[in-house]
């Protein structure tokens, strides 16, 4: 089985790592010094020069280049193309707007670090992690079958399913909205001077602060609709914070907190159950 991994920054190169930690071969596909720094490590066999030859190609690239290599690369007829963006109801529409030759299915690993580029890869990145397997009534069961095959030995340890939509509802929560916050919240000038005035809280609100805003501004874009109404309702509840602090009502505020304290005891049993 002949495979490729187009885009060997941080995700891409895990792949081609873990890929080869598992004893596949498999070629790389990024700018020359990227493959060259993939080949010098044993991660990739060799760069590629066309993706026509390849059965499996899994795509690690941001959205908007994904969508391009998807609309106009050449692809073998019935090969799998996976890609792993952080959206997936754009990347379907992009690949549904005309015939294609090629079994594609969209993905997405939960899987990353605060840092980027194949330098900072790793063969474990997905060890223990979460693949997303997106599907439609257009989506081939054998090529997802594969895929599990593939992404069981590169170490995932669970599958769940769903579609497109309900993919990009739940990522707007979990991630996007996330990121927005940790975003937002290094921008207090209180910020200034805080070491020594920190244990973990800090460092867990910040951890993800550092954004790409070139890649995280398309993925809101891309996913604005879900986006937007997880910020719009985050606002919502904070302003009933800001509500009863400003109006010195301890026992609303006391409510509060006490509203999302048992939020997070429930969800924290539902994690056991699963």
């Amino acid at each position: 089985m002949e495979i490729l991994i187009a885009g060997l920054g941080l995700i891409g190169g895990s792949a081609a790592k873990a890929l080869a930690r598992a004893g596949y071969v498999c070629d790389g596909y990024d700018l020359p010094a990227v493959v060259r720094q993939a080949r010098a490590a044993g991660a990739i066999r060799a760069g590629a020069e066309s993706f026509a030859t390849y059965d499996v190609v899994l795509i690690a690239l941001p959205p908007d280049a994904a969508m391009r290599l998807l609309d106009t690369e050449t692809f073998k007829e019935g090969a799998v193309v996976a890609d792993f963006c952080g959206v997936k109801g754009a990347l379907e529409a992009c690949v549904y707007a005309s015939p294609r030759a090629y079994r594609y299915v969209g993905c997405h690993p939960m899987a990353g670090r605060e840092v980027s580029g194949f330098a900072n890869s790793l063969a474990t990145l997905f060890d223990g992690a979460s693949m997303i397997v997106c599907e439609n009534e257009r989506t081939d069961a054998s090529a997802v079958r594969l895929l599990e095959g593939l992404y069981a030995q590169m170490g995932f340890a669970s599958m769940p399913h769903c579609t497109a939509a309900y993919h990009d509802r739940k990522i707007a929560y979990t991630s996007q909205l996330a990121h927005i916050v940790s975003n937002a919240y290094v921008k207090s000038a209180a910020a200034d001077g805080f070491a020594g005035f920190t244990g973990g809280s800090f460092q867990d609100m910040t951890r993800i602060a550092g954004v790409d805003e070139e890649v995280w501004s398309r993925l809101y874009m891309l996913d604005l609709p879900a986006a937007a109404e997880e910020l719009a309702m985050l606002i919502a509840h904070l302003q009933e914070y800001l509500s009863a602090l400003q109006a010195k009502d301890e026992p609303r505020l006391k409510a509060l907190l006490r509203e999302g304290r048992l939020r997070k005891e429930h969800l924290d049993r539902e994690k056991k159950i699963d």
